[in-house]
């Protein structure tokens, strides 16, 4: 068997190690920017086509809520729910006004996550109804200090306590008094939050159902009459608080939601000409591991009073958005003859919190908690200062708030297993979790694979087939076989999966070839690898999944692969996902030719298409080998893919392929991949195949 890496041996041909690659000019996009708005465009129409669209009695409903409900749970990063620990709620601090007071607290919905908030209380209250508010993005921060979004928005607590109401008025994770964070896909490249199913919705949506609990226990509150809102941030948690939690009873979210087509596809302005996605962090969006559209979220409050509150000239939640959601959730009303308890509330306006978006929340809480169907007002509310209302004098040196993306959902660290009988059942285990948690939205039902040779050409001593291949429905993709002339029977088929920077590296074999589909620079050195093919007996595949070479979707913009891999994430979807699959049809278009069918297959992929190769590997048993040069070893450094993190990291990963290995590991260590090492040592077997002194060992 060969000695040299896929990199030597196919960049042979075109650049001498020893020199710096040369930097990737730029290539055109147009064609991956059709291939993937025709993707996006089919995959939201089927998802919105199949959502709420099959009811047809209340009982059939009853019967898929609860694992509706579980699926939820799952995508915000709550299933199974999270330990009830002690609140340790703490009252630091008491306001009194004429008719109400507001108590200054804190509790830990988990412990070391602090939640900050206010709790207006009428005199002399009694088993009165009680509200959550929950806030949206508008902290108050003065001289440095944050004083949580609880003091912007502290009028609607204040018009709940002068009219019959206990109102616990909650600060958002990132905008609180201890600062967390809400965009770290958004802004800060921190794709392991998909790969961990992390999403601080879930925190938002577990901090409001801990603030239920704490209710609960005010003996001013009739637990049997609690209801939640707020307005966009606080909009969304209320969905997802709603969705999660039956004790709510009455529901207003206020400007939080749309359906996916208007997060994705349309979002009716200039600026959010393609879906509103842009306009939002991290907190109003699930991990869409089973592919919903919004309305189901709705669907999950019924037959419970919900107001949908929007104004009609909101850029971030397009007026089509929110009525296509509730023609749909109406329908779920009505199967329990409760249409009078779903309606919406569009006032005119901007994204704003509107005296008429207000007032609509107001009377429907009346109705539905106090029994009440009459006018209301706003008197007018002398506003608190931001001291007044801050909850810590000092902030508590524990608090894991900062931090709690970390933790909040546990990463895979799986203890290696004590003899071979563990490991298969631990590898069991992990394959059933690949396809049901993170390859589940791969095609059920492809399209015919059509594999044809688009061109057959022999030239310079070396032999050139392009096969077109469909590997999804708007995907039509090229492989292209390369072989030494003289070698009429290949031994090996070795396919390269090739990366942006290798596109410009394939140079040598275009000029040969043109109008093949792969770039020309006018050199020939062809020598090399000519030689390296008949020497080894190879016939070379080279695959550009989609998103690389030339099927290239962005440019190299920062923001526009920010967009794409959170466009992917509400499908359901990674990029390096769908590689796989790319993959994986590549192979079955070679294993078509006569000559090749039969030959034992090499895939090689390095840093940014060796997700595609590792996964492809392993869910592809007809792999005999397979390289690697990355120069990561964890979902950390690597981009996303959907949940694997939760069960296992790449070295285990890697481990499960169940041919033998070879991975170049670039600029990690051997400690890097100790689990894969030990892992071999147990089950007295060489699988993973380190460097030694820069040189990977032969296998």
């Amino acid at each position: 068997m060969m000695s040299r890496s896929f990199l030597f041996l196919f960049l042979s041909a075109s650049v001498a190690l020893a020199q710096p690659p040369k930097p990737p000019a730029p290539q055109p996009t147009e064609r991956g920017e059709k291939m993937l708005d025709a993707y996006f465009r089919r995959r939201v129409k089927e998802i919105g086509d199949r959502c709420l669209t099959d009811l047809t009695t209340k009982e059939d409903w009853e019967k898929r809520r609860p694992e509706l409900r579980r699926q939820f749970l799952d995508m915000v990063g709550l299933w199974p729910l999270p330990e009830r620990s002690d609140l340790k709620a703490t009252i630091t601090g008491k306001i009194e006004r004429d008719n109400y007071s507001v108590e200054k607290l804190h509790f830990q919905s988990k412990p070391g996550l602090y939640v900050t908030g206010n709790l207006y209380v009428p005199k002399n209250a009694k088993n009165l109804p009680a509200i959550v508010y929950v806030c949206g993005h508008g902290n108050v921060v003065e001289n440095g200090i944050s004083y949580g979004s609880k003091v912007r928005y502290q009028h609607h607590p204040a018009w709940f306590a002068q009219n019959g109401y206990v109102c616990l008025i909650l600060d958002t994770l990132e905008l609180g008094e201890i600062p967390g964070e809400h965009h770290g896909t958004s802004r800060k490249g921190m794709w392991w939050w998909q790969s961990l199913g992390y999403t601080p919705a879930g925190v938002e949506c577990w901090n409001a159902m801990r603030a239920l609990d704490y209710l609960e226990t005010r003996p001013e509150v009739d637990p049997k009459r609690l209801g939640v809102t707020g307005r966009s941030g606080g909009g969304a948690t209320s969905w997802w608080l709603a969705a999660a939690d039956d004790r709510v009873q009455c529901i207003v979210p206020v400007a939080g939601i749309a359906d996916l087509h208007a997060h994705l596809i349309d979002g009716e302005s200039d600026r959010y000409k393609n879906g509103v996605l842009p306009g939002h962090c991290d907190c109003m969006y699930m991990v869409n591991t089973y592919q919903w559209d919004f309305p189901m979220v709705a669907a999950l409050c019924a037959p419970r009073p919900l107001l949908l509150g929007n104004s009609d000239k909101d850029p971030i939640f397009p007026v089509g958005g929110y009525r296509r959601l509730a023609d749909k959730v109406r329908k779920v009303y009505d199967l329990y003859g409760a249409g009078d308890k779903f309606q919406v509330l569009e006032t005119s306006g901007p994204h704003k919190d509107t005296p008429e978006l207000r007032l609509g929340a107001f009377k429907w809480m009346n109705r539905w908690l106090k029994n009440e169907t009459g006018e209301v007002i706003e008197k007018e509310h002398t506003p608190f200062s931001p001291q007044e209302l801050k909850v810590f004098d000092k902030l508590p040196a524990d608090a894991l708030n900062p931090k709690i993306h970390e933790s909040f959902v546990k990463p895979a660290n799986p203890p290696l297993p004590k003899d071979k009988a563990e490991w298969e059942k631990m590898r069991a285990e992990w394959m059933k979790a690949l396809k049901e948690q993170v390859f589940r939205n791969w095609p059920k039902n492809p399209p015919p694979l059509n594999a044809k040779v688009a061109a057959d050409v022999t030239k310079e001593g070396i032999r050139l087939r392009a096969i077109d291949f469909v590997s999804d429905r708007d995907v039509e993709l090229r492989v292209w076989i390369i072989q030494a002339e003289t070698v009429k029977r290949p031994e090996m088929t070795y396919v390269g999966i090739c990366d942006e920077l290798m596109f410009h590296r394939v140079e040598d074999v275009g000029t040969i070839f043109p109008n093949v589909g792969l770039p020309a620079t006018g050199k020939q050195i062809v020598a090399d690898l000519r030689e390296d093919l008949a020497d080894h007996k190879l016939a070379l595949a080279i695959i550009f999944p989609r998103g690389t070479g030339p099927y290239r979707f962005v440019k190299s913009d920062t923001t526009e692969n920010t967009l794409m891999h959170r466009r992917f994430a509400l499908v359901g979807e990674s990029l390096a996902s769908l590689q796989s699959w790319d993959v994986r049809r590549a192979l079955a278009a070679v294993r078509k030719q006569t000559d090749l069918s039969d030959l034992p297959l090499r895939i090689a992929g390095q840093n940014e298409t060796g997700p595609a190769a590792l996964f492809a590997a392993v869910m592809e048993p007809s792999v005999h080998e397979v390289e690697l040069d990355v120069n990561w070893s964890s979902f950390r450094r690597a981009d996303p893919i959907l949940n694997a993190y939760r069960f296992m990291d790449i070295p285990q990963i890697t481990s499960m392929i169940q041919v033998k290995t070879h991975v170049r590991v670039g600029l990690s260590t051997s400690a890097d991949w100790d689990w894969c090492l030990q892992l071999d040592k147990l089950l007295k077997r060489t699988h993973i195949s380190l460097p030694e002194n820069g040189v990977p060992r032969d296998k």
